[in-house]
């Protein structure tokens, strides 16, 4: 979805077409939900952190600057929760549970599917070695490699400068590969 349809969606809404909303969320519900999960390795609290992210984006969507992109205001909103969330909740419980159990019993009814459990195995690895990561770190590596945004884009969802983002990227990657390395 463009910038301009994004703002035509967003003014319909301010004029009363709430129903409207169900357009961006539809958009973005996804990626949202990911950067979530990524973050907090917690498949019901990154359901949470979704929606309270969008919750949070209609309650305030009179202050969404149409002359900006609206993903980057609502990804703004979204890790401004999920860092809040991450320092209320310091020690998590076990993330990736679900992962490994849904990995273990989908290759026991699939025999087959062992040629893929080598390729699954290396996924849990770096899921797990994310999850070790410093939560700034995390999130310059989530949004950058996992939603596929540009360093300038990653900048404004942080509020960090381009230059930051880009350490914090390199920092974050030196050590992932550190911690795969330790599994």
């Amino acid at each position: 979805m463009d910038q301009k349809t994004e703002a035509e969606i967003v003014v319909r809404i301010l004029k009363g077409e709430k129903q409207t909303y169900a357009l961006l969320i539809e958009e973005y519900k996804n990626p949202i939900y990911n950067l979530a999960w990524r973050m907090t390795g917690n498949l019901h609290d990154a359901e949470d952190l979704a929606q309270e992210t969008f919750i949070r984006a209609y309650q305030n969507l009179a202050r969404y600057d149409q002359n900006k992109k609206f993903f980057t205001w609502l990804y703004t909103i979204g890790i401004n929760l999920i860092r809040n969330h991450l320092k209320k909740n310091s020690n998590p419980i076990d993330p990736l549970t679900e992962i490994n159990i849904s990995s273990a019993s989908r290759t026991q009814e699939n025999p087959t599917a062992e040629g893929n459990l080598l390729a699954e195995e290396r996924m849990i690895k770096l899921e797990k070695s994310l999850q070790k990561l410093p939560v700034d770190l995390r999130e310059a590596i989530v949004l950058k490699f996992y939603q596929n945004l540009t360093f300038a884009e990653v900048s404004v969802i942080t509020g960090d400068s381009l230059s930051a983002v880009k350490m914090r990227i390199y920092r974050g990657l030196e050590k992932l590969h550190k911690y795969i390395e330790e599994l």
